[in-house]
């Protein structure tokens, strides 16, 4: 009998655990390269700072939206701060190359990257891509 709650405690220790890692994996915010997401805010930014300028940029449509657009792989911070300079957010952004209906053909050191939707075709690549592939030993 003793033996089996130390297995159920061990057991709902592990997903406890398991739980607070997942929630600790999915912090920050992401943004796909070459795309842009809206950040609606609780009270009027006075002041947007995003750490590195060639990760991210954003941009004030209004007092109450920013959007941000991912311009390099990375990640950055953003601050928005309101009007006393108390920060409204300060948060990580993890700006990744989008995988949907792409797929990345490695030849040795050559990377192709093809769009597929719906026929697979060379994918225009930014700049930030460009050194990416170069700097993994592709083209």
């Amino acid at each position: 009998m003793v033996r089996h709650h130390g297995t159920i405690i061990a057991l709902a220790l592990l997903a406890a655990l398991s739980s607070a890692v997942q929630a600790g994996a999915d912090t920050g915010i992401h943004v796909v390269m070459n795309q842009a997401t809206v950040l609606k805010l609780a009270r009027p930014a006075d002041t947007v700072v995003v750490g590195d300028p060639e990760i991210a940029d954003a941009v004030v449509k209004d007092s109450k939206t920013v959007v941000l657009t991912g311009k390099g792989f990375g990640v950055t911070n953003i601050v928005i701060m309101d009007a006393d300079g108390s920060a409204i957010v300060d948060d990580h952004v993890l700006v990744s190359r989008s995988v949907a209906n792409t797929v990345r053909v490695y030849r040795r050191a050559a990377v192709q990257t093809l769009s597929c939707s719906p026929f697979c075709e060379t994918s225009q690549k930014t700049d930030a891509e460009k050194k990416s592939d170069t700097e993994i030993g592709g083209n």
